[in-house]
């Protein structure tokens, strides 16, 4: 089976007309992209957009044998006048399934806002799943038997949606999984496949035509990342965005509570409004366990307080303490938390705090702090497939 991707755009395209905005200045050239549509198999339209028969032609296919022109979007009714030849656009109630002269199989899915999704079935077998523009699948609480080969979902919009099908074993570790609908919510070029690269998805250019099934191509997630930042410099909401698209996530805090700070009890509260409701947390700094035991990814948020913790067990912040074996048993806890970072096999994405680059600390044991959390990163990033660097929240990709 295959599939032509005419436009892999949101429902407006991309740039946006008249919009000023910095991801629309630099959407040119493979970044532009025509409302999403997909042609199947010459046979199978999913959305009909302005341009589709212009954009087939430029992909080298011609919309005359089309035989069915089906609608995904919340509105009714066709988008766009339809061309000579073409099927009157129509929508499948959801549940109902449409079999097609040409052998392909059509599922309608319902979702949990506007619109409605497709399982299309191949002559071949082969299986792929189209999503609206900011929907997700309703119902999915029961394991499938079988994943699908390519899934095209909103996964900028709606990464929640790609941890759903990943629950049920819709998506497994073979699925193409391509971002569609792509809008202006991320700038486009190496930022959006970097994103993308994360949730293992990976998004494609206007016209491509793709094998359903071909499976080279499907990114792979890296297992140990870090994500280093200054304060409030997005570090956290990187980390978080990381592994939104995968279900049952431990979020690992090292802070704890304090008591009476309002301050910190408000941090804590925003970090727990962004994280998705299927998400654990364990608050602990006893990270060895964590990451020797088997289980979903983990977030790990942040290195930076349990240092603080570690050097209040060995007495760090006493001079005669630190010379007395303080040291010596900080450096044995550090090669203890890499050594387990290097033997983990979940999936590893820790926060910690880049310190080193700004004003130097007015007392020792602030110094002190300092040096061991610089030489802490440098020991866990060393251990790490992917090293991040958020300034101003922005991502510099330092390994990986």
């Amino acid at each position: 089976m295959e599939v032509t991707l005419l436009g892999t755009g949101a429902p407006a395209g991309l740039p946006r007309p008249d919009c000023p905005c910095a991801a629309c200045a630099t959407a040119l050239g493979p970044d532009a992209r025509a409302a999403t549509a997909l042609l199947v198999d010459g046979a199978l339209l999913l959305d009909l957009t302005p341009g589709a028969a212009f954009a087939a032609a430029r992909a080298g296919h011609s919309l005359g044998g089309v035989r069915q022109v089906l609608l995904s979007h919340p509105h009714d009714g066709p988008p766009v006048e339809v061309p000579a030849g073409l099927p009157q656009p129509v929508r499948v109630p959801d549940g109902r399934e449409l079999t097609l002269l040409t052998g392909h199989r059509v599922r309608a899915v319902a979702m949990d806002a506007g619109g409605t999704g497709y399982a299309v079935t191949g002559p071949d077998g082969r299986r792929l799943l189209y999503l609206p523009p900011g929907g997700a699948p309703a119902g999915l609480e029961t394991a499938t038997a079988e994943s699908y080969d390519m899934v095209l979902a909103d996964v900028v919009g709606r990464p929640d949606a790609l941890a759903r099908l990943r629950a049920v074993g819709s998506v497994g570790p073979t699925t193409d999984v391509l971002a569609v609908h792509l809008d202006h919510d991320v700038p486009p070029g190496g930022e959006l496949r970097r994103r993308l690269a994360a949730a293992g998805a990976r998004a494609v250019p206007d016209g491509t035509t793709l094998v359903v099934g071909a499976y080279e191509d499907v990114p792979d997630v890296p297992r140990r990342t870090l994500v280093l930042g200054g304060a409030r410099s997005g570090k956290s909401v990187e980390a978080e965005r990381r592994l939104e698209s995968f279900p049952d996530v431990l979020y690992v805090a090292t802070g704890g509570t304090r008591g009476g700070d309002t301050e910190w009890a408000v941090r804590v509260a925003a970090h727990r409004e962004r994280r998705p409701g299927s998400w654990r947390t364990s608050e602990t700094t006893d990270l060895v366990p964590v990451l020797a035991a088997d289980g979903p990814p983990v977030l790990i948020d942040c290195l930076s307080l349990w240092l603080t913790d570690v050097m209040d067990e060995v007495g760090a912040w006493d001079d005669a303490e630190w010379a007395g074996g303080g040291e010596k048993a900080l450096r044995e806890r550090v090669r203890e938390l890499t050594e387990a970072v290097r033997c983990a096999r979940r999936t590893v994405v820790a926060v910690s705090n880049e310190v080193g680059s700004g004003i130097v600390p007015a007392t020792a044991s602030g110094r002190r702090y300092r040096d061991e959390l610089g030489r802490l990163n440098a020991a866990f990033a060393a251990e790490c497939e992917q090293v991040l660097l958020i300034v101003a929240g922005q991502a510099m990709v330092l390994r990986g």
